[in-house]
């Protein structure tokens, strides 16, 4: 029987109080030293929900956060974002000689409220990852990331005043900036992992429209093909843009080409045939987005292999 409980936290203050921390200097934002954290034996089996955002890079703590669909070992400068509502969960295991480092920045919804960040912080993709990837980071680029933290953490500490919100939001901007670069060079960098996922994505792609029955289920989404592969579709088309230059739509659109030529030049199937069995409703359809990708008609690429 699963034991898993679910907990949802809606403030920064009851936070401070469930992990036997002083209560924050600001109620909608705190800079928290994860060495200061006390942690409870029954938190491994307890899922977590915040009403805030949370951004974080721990260490020392010989476990790892489980966040959708993935796990991440603390110990490799795993730093990640996660949005209200999101669900995880901490399984963290004793050890005599960790040393347990890190921060967590807090940030309830409601400090950003009447600045530009309110709403473009949910441009950032990262904090849709609710299935995949968080963000391992180089020494350099933790050393940056701290520096910003700091500098949030001084102006959090001094005498608030009628200037304190835009600076530690326009900090927080930066904060998010200089993540959102390190994203881009981790796409590149973690060649391994993401070429699993092109893979995956290849052999999906190549196994949906070999079916029989593409005309009851339509042409692949890029949300059908980001669930199956159990990334976000903002993901997925990040990672896809980076590697290939192409967005995850412009790929199955380029897969499907590619199954069309196949079938033209091997089949004396008919381009309304062909349409159809690819999952087209409508020839013209089918037509008018094969001449787009290859400025050629289905009948005029039938006739060039004659």
């Amino acid at each position: 029987m699963n034991s898993t409980k679910t907990y949802r936290v809606k403030s920064i203050s009851e936070f401070h109080q469930l992990r036997g921390l002083p209560g924050p200097e600001h109620p909608l934002i705190s800079v928290v030293d994860y060495a200061a954290i006390k942690h409870a034996p029954d938190n491994d089996s307890t899922n977590w929900v915040f009403d805030f955002y949370m951004i974080a890079v721990k260490r020392g703590i010989c476990g790892t956060m489980l966040y959708g669909q993935q796990s991440y070992d603390f110990n490799e400068g795993v730093m990640f974002f996660i949005a209200p509502n999101q669900v995880f969960r901490i399984t963290a295991r004793t050890h005599p000689t960790a040393q347990r480092s890190g921060w967590m920045l807090l940030i309830h919804p409601d400090f950003l409220w009447h600045t530009a960040l309110a709403k473009s912080i949910k441009q950032y993709e990262y904090f849709d990852y609710s299935v995949n990837e968080a963000l391992f980071l180089s020494d350099k680029e933790e050393t940056i990331i701290n520096s910003i933290i700091q500098n949030i953490q001084q102006e959090y500490h001094a005498n608030i005043d009628n200037f304190s919100q835009q600076i530690i939001i326009s900090q927080i901007e930066t904060l998010l900036s200089y993540s959102q670069r390190f994203y881009h060079r981790q796409f590149i960098t973690r060649k391994i992992t993401n070429h699993k996922i092109l893979d995956r994505l290849e052999a999906l792609l190549a196994d949906y429209f070999n079916q029989e029955d593409l005309i009851s289920k339509g042409l692949p989404t890029v949300q059908y093909i980001a669930g199956m592969l159990n990334v976000s579709p903002k993901y997925l088309s990040s990672l896809l843009k980076v590697l290939t230059g192409q967005t995850a739509q412009q790929h199955i659109h380029e897969k499907l080409i590619e199954k069309a030529k196949e079938k033209l030049s091997t089949t004396d199937l008919s381009v309304s045939e062909i349409a159809y069995e690819l999952g087209f409703e409508h020839s013209q359809s089918f037509s008018k987005l094969f001449k787009s990708k290859t400025n050629l008609s289905p009948l005029a690429f039938r006739q060039s292999f004659n």
